[in-house]
């Protein structure tokens, strides 16, 4: 902590920006893996008693109250009522053979499901990929600022160098504070994406092939 008041201290404005800008991924990438954690465990445990109520169900109707009700994140639904829904006469997709219909609107429900559960993803890639290279951007600026503040004072001493140094180094180390913790989450949330996307995708593929044979 006193390394990094130092380094605010001994700063400009720019080399505070990037602190700040530090602090702003960070704060960011723990909210996304936090908030996307709670959603995938969510979804792991609602969608094999979803489908398992659904199938069990007397009639459609009543399976698709019971998907609803136990499908809390909405990702399973959007299929079901793909499979169920039809596209308006006279329309141009109404022209195309019923199989190739449901296909297709069963691809776009669940291109929807799959886009709400990588909500989010891509800042933490980018995160994880960036922030140790503007923690080193804040590293160089901050060892330029400080050097440049001695040479107008007329002091260049060894230990009056390794301070500001020093302080400055702590950008590096907080540049790797920030990507670690994204990169981990990003490559835990992906596994945790992908079991429910197969899972999808078999419901999905179940939904067809319990509606064929089509015309």
């Amino acid at each position: 902590m006193d390394g990094f008041s130092g380094y605010w201290a001994q700063t400009d404005s720019v080399g505070r920006a990037v602190a700040l800008l530090m602090l702003l991924m960070s704060v960011s990438s723990w909210a996304l893996i936090i908030w996307k954690a709670w959603v995938l465990r969510r979804v792991a445990g609602d969608v094999p008693r979803a489908l398992q109520a659904y199938w069990a169900a007397p009639d459609a109707a009543s399976g698709r109250e019971r998907l609803g009700t136990l499908d809390r994140e909405g990702v399973l639904l959007p299929l079901l009522d793909a499979s169920l829904t039809e596209e308006p006469e006279g329309s141009v997709g109404r022209s195309t053979p019923a199989a190739a219909r449901l296909t297709r609107r069963l691809r776009e429900a669940l291109q929807s499901s799959l886009a709400h559960l990588r909500m989010g993803q891509v800042v933490l890639a980018s995160v994880g990929s960036t922030s140790p290279f503007i923690g080193l951007f804040g590293t160089v600026w901050g060892i330029y600022h400080a050097l440049v503040e001695m040479s107008v004072a007329g002091v260049m001493t060894v230990d009056k160098i390794a301070g500001p140094v020093g302080e400055a180094l702590i950008m590096t180390a907080a540049g790797l504070a920030v990507a670690i913790p994204a990169v981990l989450g990003y490559n835990l949330l992906g596994k945790w994406i992908a079991a429910a996307e197969e899972q999808l995708e078999g419901f999905a593929h179940d939904l067809l092939a319990a509606a064929e044979p089509l015309e």
